[in-house]
C-alpha cells in the first residue's frame, strides 16, 4: 500500500511523462547534429592543413624545377663557351702575330670582332683567370714546367702560356703556366 500511496502522492501526470519523452527525443537529434558539426569541422581543418601542405610542396617543386632549369641552361652555356675557347685563343694569336702596318685595317677588324665576342661571353659569366705573378694554385693553374730563378718568388707563376677561364666562379679551363722555383743552391742552403 505504501507503494500505492507514493504513486498516488507523486504529482507525475501523463502530460509530464510525455513532455519528458519529447525533451529526450528532441535532445537526441540536437546532440547528433552537434557531433556531426564537430566532425565536419575537424574534417575541414584536416583538409585545410592538407591543402596548405600540398601548396607548400607545389611551391618547393616549382622552385626546384626552376632552379634545375636554370642550372641546365648554365651548363649548356658553359659547354658552348668551352668549345669557343680555342676560337678566343686563335684570335689572340692572330692579333699578336700581325704587327705589320700593311695589316692595320685587318687588325682593326679582328680586334673589333674579338672585342664583341669577348664582351658577349663575359655577359654570360666568363672571366679570365688572372694568373701572372700569383702563387701557383693547382685548382686554377696547370703547371707544365718549374723554372729555377731568383727573379720570382718560389711557387709564383712567372709565365702564362695559355689563359685560363672561370665560368660563374667555376674553373672552365685552368691557366697553363710556368712556375718559378728557387735555385737548387739557395734551397740547399735553406735546408742546412
Amino acid at each position: 500500500m505504501s507503494s500505492q500511496k507514493s504513486s498516488e502522492n507523486d504529482p507525475i501526470t501523463p502530460e509530464i511523462v510525455e513532455a519528458e519523452g519529447k525533451d529526450t527525443k528532441s535532445a537526441g537529434p540536437a546532440v547528433e547534429l552537434e557531433e556531426r558539426i564537430l566532425k565536419l569541422e575537424a574534417e575541414k581543418e584536416e583538409l585545410r592543413k592538407t591543402m596548405v601542405h600540398r601548396q607548400a610542396d607545389y611551391e618547393n617543386f616549382r622552385k626546384r624545377v626552376e632552379r634545375e632549369r636554370h642550372e641546365e641552361s648554365r651548363r649548356a652555356i658553359g659547354h658552348l663557351i668551352q668549345q669557343l675557347l680555342p676560337v678566343l685563343d686563335a684570335f689572340e694569336r692572330a692579333l699578336a702575330a700581325h704587327d705589320d702596318p700593311g695589316y692595320a685595317e685587318y687588325r682593326k677588324g679582328f680586334e673589333l670582332i674579338y672585342k664583341q665576342l669577348w664582351e658577349s661571353l663575359e655577359k654570360q659569366g666568363l672571366e679570365r683567370i688572372d694568373a701572372m705573378g700569383k702563387t701557383f694554385d693547382p685548382h686554377m693553374h696547370q703547371a707544365i714546367e718549374r723554372v729555377e730563378t731568383d727573379e720570382h718568388a718560389d711557387g709564383a707563376v712567372m709565365e702564362v702560356l695559355q689563359p685560363g677561364y672561370l665560368f660563374h666562379t667555376r674553373v672552365l679551363r685552368p691557366a697553363t703556366v710556368r712556375v718559378a722555383a728557387a735555385p737548387a743552391a739557395a734551397s740547399h742552403k735553406r735546408a742546412n
